[in-house]
């Protein structure tokens, strides 16, 4: 049974979201609604989570600071929102979904069914190649503390917004109020690559490459990204 948890300012949007999460009853539950940030913030580590329903614009903490300031969590995020005018690309890329309220139950299952696949792929196996790559660390700065982070256990790193989100062999993620591209020269080696303008990608946790105009890439924790047509050629040179 996976454990979500609601966080929307809008009393009557929490409730709303609830509601149809009934749906899904065999295979989720909602242990806990919350419409202020500063209390869900404080009852996020009791709760663990397996997925977040998260509201983009709230007072006191938007989404994204939210999700900074927990420092480091390994729950999944679906989006709720009102406002379309993010960068839904970027977006979808670190979250299982992003839902326009009011949502749509349609919308809403086909989300639930991305949140069960990728929970269930969720289990990694370094391989050796990996784990033998060294101890260089790097520091990510956020609102909740500073983290030490190996560079050979960074998966990926995803734009969201002018945020960006580590994601690592363990699953944990952390978010960092700065772009992608403050972090491109820090990542410029044999091992990563940026392979569209939203996601800087290791390499070495590559599984899968999937034929197409740029191409998709699959993970080791079943994620699967798409390549830019323009990096296509570079990307073929350094993975065979």
């Amino acid at each position: 049974m996976l454990r979500a948890v609601i966080l929307d300012d809008e009393i009557r949007g929490s409730k709303l979201l609830s509601h149809k999460l009934e749906e899904f009853a065999e295979v989720l539950s909602v242990s806990a609604v919350f419409n202020d940030p500063i209390l869900a913030l404080a009852a996020m580590e009791e709760i663990k989570p397996d997925v977040l329903f998260l509201d983009v614009e709230m007072p006191g903490l938007n989404g994204f600071q939210f999700l900074e300031s927990l420092g480091t969590f390994s729950f999944e995020v679906i989006f709720t929102t009102a406002f379309d005018h993010y960068t839904l690309e970027a977006l979808r890329l670190s979250a299982v979904d992003y839902l326009l309220k009011p949502v749509d139950q349609e919308e809403l299952q086909k989300a639930v069914g991305r949140l069960r696949k990728r929970v269930a792929d969720k289990p990694v196996v370094r391989n050796e190649k990996v784990a033998k790559l060294g101890s260089h660390r790097m520091a990510l700065n956020t609102a909740e503390g500073v983290y030490l982070v190996e560079r050979s256990n960074i998966t990926r790193v995803e734009a969201m917004s002018n945020y960006s989100v580590f994601i690592l062999a363990d699953s944990r993620k952390i978010v960092v109020s700065k772009t992608l591209k403050e972090y491109e020269n820090m990542l410029d080696d044999e091992h990563f690559m940026r392979i569209n303008r939203s996601v800087i990608v290791n390499l070495d946790y590559v599984v899968k490459y999937r034929k197409g105009d740029g191409g998709t890439l699959e993970f080791v924790d079943g994620a699967e990204v798409e390549v830019s047509s323009l990096r296509k050629d570079e990307l073929m040179k350094r993975l065979f």
